[in-house]
C-alpha cells in the first residue's frame, strides 16, 4: 500500500500548501512530503523516516500529534477537516484543516494512518454570493465575543441555514461555527502575545468562563493557553 502512495510523492512535492504523509502502525514516519520535511526544519524528507512526530516537532505539539496518531491507529476512526493552529518557522501562526485516515490491508487490519493539512485558503472572491457572505464574515468579526447563533447569521445573508453553512465552505474553505472558532482564537492568541490575564482573554474573546476556552483552545492548538503563552516567551516561561 506505501508503494500506491509513493506513486503521489512528486505530486505531494509540488504542493507548498500541502503537508502530506503516511505513518505505520506505530506512528512513525514512513512517506512525506517537501513541505513536511521544511517545517520540521529538515532539507531532506528522507530524515524524517523512521520518526514519529514527538520527534520531529516542538515536544508540545508532538506529543499532541502522536497521540492523535494512536488514536486513528487504535479505533479506526477517521479526523476529517479539523480546523488546527498550528505554529510554523519564526514562531507565526498559521490555520490549516487537517484529515487523517486509517489504512487498511485487504483483511481489513490497520496498516497505519495517511494524513494530509492543507493551509486554509484565501476565500472565493469570485462566486456570486461572496459579498453577501462576506458581510456576515464581517459581522462575525466584529461581534465575535457575543453569542452567536446561525438562524440569525443566515437571516443576515438573507439564507436558510443549510444555504449558509452550504456557501460558508464553498467561500472560505470552513463552515460559519468554524469561523466563528477561527475568528475568537486569532484574537485570543494574539492576546496571548502581550500580558493580558487569561481569564480575561478568554471574557474578550466570548467565552463564558476560562475553563470552557481553555478546552477550545487546546482542542484546536494542542496546547493549553499557558503553555502557547510560554511557547511564544520560552525566555519567561
Amino acid at each position: 500500500m506505501v508503494a500506491h502512495f509513493a506513486l503521489l510523492e512528486p505530486v505531494f512535492d509540488a504542493m507548498p500548501d500541502v503537508v502530506f504523509f503516511v505513518k505505520d502502525t506505530e506512528a512513525r514516519y514512513v512517506l512525506a512530503n517537501r513541505t513536511l520535511a521544511a517545517r520540521c526544519g529538515f532539507k531532506d524528507k528522507a530524515a524524517l523516516l523512521g520518526k514519529t512526530a514527538e520527534q520531529v516537532f516542538p515536544a508540545r505539539f508532538g506529543c499532541i500529534y502522536t497521540a492523535q496518531d494512536k488514536a486513528v491507529i487504535a479505533h479506526g476512526s477517521r479526523l476529517i477537516d479539523q480546523l488546527e493552529l498550528h505554529l510554523y518557522p519564526g514562531r507565526q501562526p498559521g490555520w490549516c484543516l487537517t484529515s487523517k485516515l486509517p489504512l487498511h490491508d485487504p483483511h481489513g487490519r490497520i496498516l497505519g494512518v495517511a494524513g494530509i493539512s492543507r493551509d486554509l485558503q484565501a476565500p472565493e472572491g469570485s462566486h456570486p454570493a461572496y459579498h453577501r457572505l462576506a458581510a456576515v464574515a464581517k459581522y462575525i468579526q466584529d461581534n465575535y465575543a457575543q453569542p452567536l447563533h446561525l438562524a440569525h447569521l443566515a437571516k443576515l445573508a438573507n439564507m436558510s441555514v443549510a444555504q449558509i453553512e452550504r456557501y460558508f465552505h464553498k467561500i472560505f474553505h470552513l463552515t460559519p461555527r468554524q469561523v466563528l472558532l477561527k475568528t475568537r482564537l486569532d484574537a485570543a492568541s494574539s492576546l496571548l502575545a502581550g500580558q493580558t490575564s487569561i481569564t480575561d482573554i478568554a471574557t474578550l474573546c466570548g467565552y463564558n468562563d476560562h475553563s470552557a476556552f481553555t478546552r477550545q483552545f487546546k482542542a484546536t492548538v494542542g496546547l493549553t493557553p499557558s503553555q502557547y503563552r510560554a511557547l511564544l516567551h520560552p525566555a519567561t516561561a
